[in-house]
Formats: structure tokens, C-alpha cells, sequence
């Protein structure tokens, strides 16, 4: 089967799965983005290997028209950010690898929301691309278990290596499990975290905040410090008896700031000062920080 990919890094294993498996790529389409989340170096060094074309603007209907003109079969979706078009007067298959168990956590990035909510299991699924985000008839999924602690990077990693599993099986098994999909039913929509969600409310209790740092992790917290508003990546806390009002700063030791919560104490390590402009939009918030 020959296939194009749109894909970054994070899920550099389905790129590399299905090659391995006996596919033939044609070209990768990937973006120019260097984030927490995303980037495109890895694919792109493994495309280049492949002596593939690399495009790192968005798919168009032209696009579509060259992968015809290359016989290309399908077009693998894993990690692109951009909405794909029309695609099928073109191609035969067009395929997407979700980062939720769907029909639940449909939308952009669920990750967040999977740990705010406190779910037992999670997964990743590879379904039929549609006209609508995430709503095509499902091929396959892989399900996980989740901890009690689990963080974005736990989860994101257990994401990536759940992707490369899932892909042996859909690349194994295509066609198969492409005439066998089966429509989703009602499902859930989660869109992407705003700024202003992503506030640290230390008037909560102290597991409810560290369950909102561990969700966001490296795509950052943010908490307001006598006026000032810091980015947070990690945290830490305790339970403890205290007379501090929630939001208060009880310890400094170099970049590290102890906070009081509503039952105890959230350390906050090593945060940084906010870029002005994104600051901007932040008006300080009573009770929180």
C-alpha cells in the first residue's frame, strides 16, 4: 500500500510502523511548529532517510492531485494540527489516529481533561477521517489503564507507545478493519483548554490542585503571585493544619514558592514570570493565584 503521512513527532511510531510493515511512503506533510507538544524534527529526519518530499504547509486540494498522480492509496493522519479537506475524489483510504477512546474526547487535545476528570482508562483510536473532527467510523482502538497520579507526560507517553501498537494492527489488518468500522454513536466534544482554565485556584483543596498540575504539566499551569503571574510545570503538596488565608506565600527557598491551599500547602517549582503580552489577558482573579 502506498500511503502519505501528516504527522509530528510525538507519534513518529505510526510513520515508523507502518514502513516496517511494508508500506510504501510517498511524502510526509507535517508542520513548523517547536512546542511542549509538538514538533517535527524526528519525522522529518526519518522521512528524509526515506528520500520523501517533506511539506510543512497545510495540506490543500492540490496536494491531493500530486498524492493521485503517485498512486498514493492512503493518507495516514497522526498528530496535524491543520483540517483536512475533500479528500476521497482523490484517494481511496484517509485514515486518523485520536488521542482518546472515542466517541469520548472528541476535539483538539483531550489529554487535560482525561486527568482533570480522573479517568480510570484512556486509549487511542484510528478511525475513518470524516467531515466533521473526530467523528468517522471507528477501525480500531487501544485501551490503557490509568493511575491514581497519572501526569500529561505519563499519559502523553503512554499515548505514543499505545499509537505504535495500535498501528501494527491497522497497517497488519487494513483494509479488513476499514470495511469493518463501525460508526460512532454519541459521543463527547472537549475543546481546548483556554488560558483562563488553566488558572491555579489555591482556594481548592490540595489533591484537587495538584490533579490540575499534573494535567496541564509541561503545557503549563498558570498561578498568580501577589500580582504577578508565574507559569507552573510541576508541583508538589501536603495536607496541613493552617491559619493562612488560600493564595498567601508562606516559604521561598531560591526559585521555589510554598503557597497555601485550602488544606495544606502547594510548593510550586521553579516557576517562570509570564510573557507580558499573555499576562495581559489575565486580570488578577480574586481567591485565586
Amino acid at each position: 500500500m502506498r500511503f502519505a503521512i501528516a504527522a509530528a513527532d510525538r507519534y513518529l511510531g505510526v510513520f515508523e510502523t507502518f514502513v516496517n510493515t511494508g508500506w510504501k511512503p510517498v511524502k510526509l506533510f507535517t508542520m513548523p511548529v517547536a512546542t511542549a507538544i509538538d514538533n517535527h524534527q524526528a519525522v522529518s529526519a526519518f522521512a528524509e532517510r526515506h528520500h520523501l518530499p517533506i511539506q510543512l504547509s497545510r495540506i490543500t486540494q492540490r496536494d491531493f492531485h500530486e498524492l493521485q498522480e503517485m498512486q498514493c492509496d492512503a493518507l495516514i493522519v497522526a498528530c496535524y494540527g491543520w483540517r483536512i479537506g475533500d479528500w476521497q475524489p482523490f484517494l481511496k483510504y484517509a485514515v486518523n489516529f485520536h488521542s482518546s477512546p472515542l466517541p469520548d474526547g472528541r476535539g483538539p487535545y483531550p489529554l487535560h481533561q482525561a486527568i482533570l476528570e480522573n479517568r480510570p482508562s484512556w486509549g487511542i483510536t484510528c478511525h475513518r477521517l470524516a467531515d466533521e473532527f473526530d467523528t468517522g467510523d471507528i477501525m480500531a482502538a487501544e485501551i490503557f489503564p490509568l493511575q491514581h497520579d497519572e501526569c500529561h507526560e505519563s499519559l502523553d507517553l503512554k499515548l505514543q507507545m499505545a499509537a505504535k501498537k495500535l498501528a501494527a494492527q491497522v497497517a497488519e489488518r487494513f483494509v479488513e478493519l476499514w470495511n469493518q468500522a463501525r460508526p460512532q454513536t454519541d459521543g463527547s466534544y472537549w475543546f481546548q483548554k483556554p488560558l483562563e482554565e488553566r488558572v491555579i485556584d489555591f482556594q481548592r483543596p490540595v489533591e484537587d490542585i495538584i490533579r490540575h498540575v499534573r494535567a496541564f504539566g509541561a503545557t503549563e499551569s498558570v498561578a498568580n503571585i501577589n500580582g504577578t503571574w508565574l507559569v507552573v510545570k510541576q508541583a508538589v503538596g501536603w495536607s496541613e493544619l493552617h491559619d493562612h488565608p488560600p493564595g498567601t506565600v508562606v516559604h521561598v527557598n531560591n526559585r521555589t514558592i510554598v503557597v497555601a491551599a485550602l488544606d495544606g500547602y502547594i510548593g510550586l517549582l521553579e516557576p517562570d514570570i509570564m510573557r507580558p503580552d499573555l499576562a495581559a489577558g489575565l486580570p488578577h482573579i480574586g481567591g485565586k493565584a
